[in-house]
């Protein structure tokens, strides 16, 4: 299925001046990429979506740059939040001018986990839709599906990835950690707090011995036992669930889970309903259980009891400028994104703006070549919705996103529970990362 997502990316630098001052001329008029890094970092002290572009209210009427995305979307997951936020930050910029007048189409495509469907996407954005780059793509499969294709096109992919291939190859680039990174966050955090026993569950969908890989490598080098279990999506017996995880895991022990938002909720309002979240001395949730639908729905009941990896920047009660324009945004733009404020949106926000930031370090024309081989040079760009600057890079693979926060609910928001902390290079995957990049 294909969506047409209009907008166009954002120059903040130059928006900046028109609310603060001619002060920051040099800022927006540097070419190089760290100073189109520092600039667009000082534009975000302007928060409202007038300031998305350098030409307020001036809708962008240049020949369009056309970026494509696949995301997956079937019944019990569903990643289409993240291109559609991409696609309300592009909106935004090109409701003001957009890149050096260019607005932006993102041609986005979505599938059911099917191999065959997702390599014709891939082929379909790159022969009928010639699309100049991707970014906005978030999958169950498609990086180990279309990795090679990619390469041989010349295309580097910007992404939110869970596959293996979107962290070991060369060709993608992903601002979050993925299922297996940020269940090692959440595995981190629980034995910190003295937990020896770890009941891991997660949606029975492809790549669940890849995703549970790393909590196993980091769990054996705390001596901490672990059981892994699998859930066939959507929950259809949610009470069986939870009360299989808090046996296995005992009152000393944690569950940590892997799902979706709605397939999260429904595990741990069974366990509420049953009283047994005070059962186990934890519970532990990857990413995307970092969202304020899951905080407002779970209640104050789960206070002390449910902490969740963070892979962006905690937004509840945040004022800084760059959370500011991403509420902004959601507000104006983001009627699509059904998942309002939390990590899927933050992922999309993220996207975009470092697609923008690449796009706008373009000298002449907008072209396949133009296009990757900018987007592939980003270094060091502070986006501020995560813990480190987050570089592309010429590697042969990219885990760019590898620090975390934990955050857990309160009074209906998730508030910090432990700030910025490195994924544990015990997962072999990060110590491979941090070899090759440094």
């Amino acid at each position: 299925m294909r969506s047409y997502l209009h907008g166009s990316p954002v120059r903040l630098a130059t928006a900046l001046i028109a609310t603060a001052g001619a002060v920051l001329l040099a800022f927006a008029l540097a070419t190089s990429s760290s100073n189109a890094s520092t600039s667009r970092a000082i534009a975000r002290s302007a928060s409202a979506t007038s300031a998305c572009g350098p030409k307020p209210g001036v809708k962008a009427t240049g020949t369009p740059i056309t970026l494509g995305a696949i995301n997956v979307k079937q019944p019990g997951t569903d990643f289409t939040d993240i291109s559609n936020m991409a696609a309300a930050y592009f909106a935004c910029v090109d409701a003001n001018g957009g890149v050096n007048g260019h607005p932006i189409v993102l041609d986005a495509l979505t599938d059911q986990t099917s191999p065959a469907q997702i390599a014709a996407d891939a082929k379909q954005l790159v022969t009928t839709d010639h699309v100049l780059g991707i970014a906005g793509t978030s999958d169950i499969i498609e990086c180990s599906v279309d990795y090679k294709y990619w390469q041989q096109q010349g295309y580097k992919v910007i992404a939110a990835g869970i596959a293996p291939e979107c962290y070991s190859t060369s060709n993608y680039a992903d601002v979050n950690m993925g299922p297996r990174y940020s269940s090692d966050g959440a595995a981190q955090y629980v034995i910190s707090k003295g937990i020896k026993k770890i009941v891991f569950d997660q949606s029975n969908v492809p790549g669940t011995a890849y995703n549970v890989g790393g909590v196993a490598d980091i769990a054996k080098d705390d001596h901490v036992s672990l059981t892994e279990l699998t859930e066939n999506v959507p929950i259809t017996d949610a009470d069986s669930v939870a009360i299989k995880e808090v046996d296995d895991a005992g009152p000393n022990g944690a569950v940590v889970l892997n799902f979706t938002p709605p397939e999260a909720l429904v595990i741990l309002q069974a366990a509420q309903k049953l009283g047994l979240e005070d059962h186990v001395k934890m519970w532990a949730c990857s990413t995307p259980c970092n969202t304020d639908f899951l905080a407002k729905s779970l209640g104050p009941a789960w206070q002390g009891h449910f902490y969740v990896n963070a892979e962006l920047l905690p937004v509840d009660g945040n004022t800084t400028p760059t959370v500011g324009l991403y509420k902004a945004i959601l507000k104006q733009y983001g009627s699509a994104v059904s998942g309002g404020i939390g990590s899927f949106s933050q992922m999309g926000f993220t996207i975009a703006e470092i697609a923008t930031h690449a796009l706008e370090t373009i000298k002449g024309p907008y072209t396949k070549q133009s296009v990757n081989a900018a987007f592939e040079a980003v270094k060091g760009f502070n986006t501020n919705m995560l813990c480190q600057p987050w570089t592309y890079g010429p590697y042969s693979l990219h885990i760019a996103n590898n620090e975390d926060w934990t955050v857990t609910p309160k009074n209906g928001q998730m508030v910090i529970a432990q700030g910025c902390t490195q994924i544990s290079d015990d997962d072999p995957g990060i110590a491979q990362y941090r070899k090759v990049a440094g």
